[in-house]
């Protein structure tokens, strides 16, 4: 059975991503270090692990497999998921997959090594547009689709 798991500390689209796994009849997993408000949705179950490095990471990495969903926008849990067999979805909408993970991640330890050699870097990266969460909304939409399919035989 197909479950959706939500990085949810920093996650901007908890809400549409309840709306669309209601409409789906998936249960949804928030995953967080607490201070989230549990959802009276009885597909939805509040996850809250100890505080700790990676906390919420290792736990949904450890439970996530084929044919479950993943929103997160940290690469390396993303990366984890996808070799579980979980389909990864960034909070935009953009999906992740084996064929882009790769260079995502050696951007971003690029990036990590700029800004640490550079001490007066300073970049907020890109806000979070009304087009980012109509995006997230039809790809979660028809990532959860594809997820509840049974494959061809």
């Amino acid at each position: 059975m197909t479950t959706l798991y939500i990085d949810a500390d920093a996650c901007p689209v908890k809400a549409e991503a309840e709306r669309v796994a209601t409409r789906h009849g998936v249960p949804m997993v928030l995953v967080c270090n607490g201070g989230i408000r549990p959802s009276r949705n009885p597909l939805v179950t509040l996850m809250a692990v100890p505080e700790g490095p990676d906390a919420a990471d290792k736990w949904i990495a450890d439970r996530c497999g084929p044919g479950d969903v993943v929103v997160t926008s940290d690469l390396p849990l993303a990366d984890r998921c996808l070799k579980a067999g979980a389909a990864v979805l960034q909070h935009n909408g953009e999906v992740l997959s084996a064929a882009n993970i790769g260079p995502r991640l050696a951007m971003r330890d690029l990036m990590g090594d700029i800004r640490s050699a550079n001490p007066f870097h300073r970049s907020g990266g890109a806000g979070f547009a009304r087009s980012d969460r109509a995006r997230f909304l039809q790809e979660l939409d028809r990532v959860l689709a594809a997820s509840r399919t049974p494959p061809p035989r």
